[in-house]
């Protein structure tokens, strides 16, 4: 295994975000990075993939591509072109660095989240990094660059693919920094949910949706709660589909 990781570095923003250049930047301190991104804004998209329409790949610089679709098509492109993209299996797969935080509920919704999420699927460790519209941006990416490290130097000599792969999400705060880190659950981040009914010049109507306020659920140890009180969370994700807690509603339906 090389001593400097072959890192794949995607996004939601696109390929031109300024938080993708800056943790691109960070990362080159310990590994070889190469960006498959979007071409452009794919924020929200969760895992969604591209199935029935045509996709395009754009080569910006040596190793950077701009791909016409989702964050999670951006990742199933890089890892199974074979050597058109990657001269190997990637070693670890980071997502970001997100304009914005991507906390509690947000991991749902999230393209960079699913950017992640894809890879960790496929045994590669991932992990998404976030940050607040309001953070400074260099050293928000240099403490995301640091996990990826701390990261890499735990699962570096395990054998791949990994089962299960660790899925990280990382998410910093407002300020410059430095915040502390904590390791944290995902807490409830819950949205003023809206439906925006408007007329067009033309009198047709058209609508927006989504809520622009939030509020966090007291939540002791969640990313949340590191959120409002300006720590720098790691929150593990899961990828299991076959989780047991909910077994006795199961059979009660069922029955």
């Amino acid at each position: 295994m090389s001593a400097r990781p072959l890192i794949l570095l995607s996004n939601d923003d696109g390929y031109d975000a300024a938080g993708l250049i800056a943790l691109r930047e960070a990362l080159a301190a310990i590994g070889d990075v190469i960006v498959c991104a979007p071409a452009t804004n794919q924020s929200a998209t969760s895992h969604k993939l591209t199935l029935t329409t045509v996709l395009r790949l754009r080569r910006i610089d040596a190793t950077t591509y701009a791909l016409d679709g989702t964050p999670a098509d951006c990742i199933y492109v890089a890892l199974h072109s074979k050597e058109r993209l990657l001269p190997r299996w990637p070693d670890i797969v980071v997502s970001g660095m997100n304009h914005g935080p991507n906390l509690g509920v947000d991991v749902i919704y999230s393209g960079t989240v699913a950017a992640a999420r894809e890879a960790a699927g496929r045994g590669i460790p991932a992990i998404a990094v976030s940050c607040a519209a309001r953070s400074d941006r260099t050293a928000a990416a240099k403490l995301g660059a640091q996990v990826v490290g701390r990261c890499w130097a735990q699962v570096a000599d395990l054998p791949r693919p990994l089962s299960p792969a660790p899925l990280l999400n990382v998410n910093i705060p407002p300020g410059d920094g430095p915040w502390p880190l904590a390791a944290t659950i995902a807490g409830r981040r819950r949205y003023d949910d809206d439906v925006v009914y408007r007329d067009d010049p033309r009198g047709r109507e058209y609508l927006w949706i989504g809520g622009s306020s939030f509020r966090h659920d007291e939540a002791k140890g969640s990313d949340t709660d590191a959120w409002d009180h300006g720590k720098a969370s790691v929150t593990p994700l899961t990828l299991a589909v076959n989780e047991r807690e909910h077994a006795v509603l199961a059979a009660a339906c069922a029955d």
